[in-house]
């Protein structure tokens, strides 16, 4: 049986917690950022986890 090749594009998108779980960074804070407010800006920058829904095929595309 072959290595399992991580997915590297995954790979610079999640990380994997001490506990297992993916954490994510949040979406729509990469432009048109001056019609949002200061309070969701600040809001944006905080990591978010991947949804349990979303973890399972997540972490079958990061194998390490």
């Amino acid at each position: 049986m072959p290595k399992a090749k991580t997915s590297r594009s995954a790979a610079k998108r999640f990380k994997k917690t001490a506990s297992g779980k993916l954490a994510r960074h949040k979406a729509l804070a990469g432009h048109l950022l001056t019609s949002k407010t200061r309070k969701r800006k600040r809001r944006l920058r905080k990591s978010a986890l991947v949804s349990d829904a979303d973890a399972r095929r997540m972490k079958r595309l990061l194998p390490g």
